[in-house]
């Protein structure tokens, strides 16, 4: 079957979206969003496809994993001391570090550890000889581009340098692949979902999932949870619409920005604390 000219033109058009201009983005994505509500596209569609245009805007350092929440193995760990932390952290590759944080050697698959499960074999461990290469790129990389540096050199991690050369976070393909097709939840992920995050001393990173209740406590606030259950739902009242990528909005002293998000819902927010405002004082 054929698709109708004007069908194609969109996806024509879609073709050329990194090259493009903002404001031919956004012309074209209010003609895709006319498109679902006429029933041509379905919403999952919309909103990967909006999910495309956020890669294409998006920084490393925008969906990283902070350093602080870095599973890593040490270079000298035995076999035998390694296999408590791969199976509780349910994840399958690992940075390798020698004497600190910032000296990342090379990346360790867990499977490649399957030939020394035995005592014998692994008497015989060193791990020079499963160590993978380790990839390093900035904070400042475009996720479009970490995508096809993903697929075209076939690794899948990355560890996040900040400007002085030192390890702020490590990001995944998986990571990239979330901000298009939304969260890919694995039976790990229940455990380890981190909704709050921090990368400076005013500077987080906020799910929009994340519940109020966890969120008060995390900053110790008292935002209500009568009428909306989550952060996402308390920004879009604020704002009074669904909110689109790069729309800020300021609440008590949280100035909330939106980091991606799609037709549905608001996926992750950049917080910024502000400076409290103090209460006037009275003339005498």
């Amino acid at each position: 079957m054929k698709l109708k000219h004007k069908h194609v033109s969109w996806f024509s058009r879609l073709l050329d979206i990194f090259s493009g201009e903002r404001d031919e983005r956004a012309h074209l994505l209010n003609e895709l969003r006319e498109a679902q509500e006429k029933g041509v596209l379905d919403t999952d569609a919309l909103a990967m496809i909006e999910g495309v245009f956020q890669v294409s805007e998006l920084r490393v350092r925008d969906i990283m994993v902070p350093r602080s929440h870095m599973v890593v193995i040490s270079g000298d760990s035995s076999v035998k001391e390694m296999q408590p932390v791969i199976v509780n952290s349910g994840h399958s590759r690992f940075p390798v570090t020698d004497d600190d944080l910032d000296d990342v050697i090379g990346v360790l698959l867990a499977k490649d550890l399957i030939p020394y499960a035995d005592e014998n074999s692994s008497e015989k461990f060193d791990i020079k000889d499963v160590l993978r290469p380790a990839v390093f790129v900035p904070e400042s990389k475009r996720l479009n581009v970490l995508l096809k540096d993903f697929r075209t050199s076939r690794y899948h991690m990355a560890m996040v340098v900040d400007e002085y050369g030192g390890i702020s976070g490590l990001v995944t393909i998986e990571d990239v692949l979330e901000q298009i097709v939304g969260d890919i939840d694995d039976e790990h992920d229940a455990a380890d979902v981190i909704n709050i995050r921090r990368h400076g001393y005013h500077r987080y990173t906020v799910r929009g999932l994340t519940p109020i209740p966890e969120f008060n406590t995390f900053f110790e606030t008292k935002f209500s949870d009568d009428q909306f259950d989550t952060i996402a739902g308390l920004v879009t009242h604020a704002l009074g619409h669904l909110p689109e990528r790069g729309e800020e909005v300021a609440i008590e002293n949280f100035l909330f920005k939106i980091i991606s998000a799609n037709s549905r819902r608001i996926n992750n927010l950049q917080l910024t604390l502000m400076p409290k405002t103090s209460e006037p004082e009275n003339d005498a």
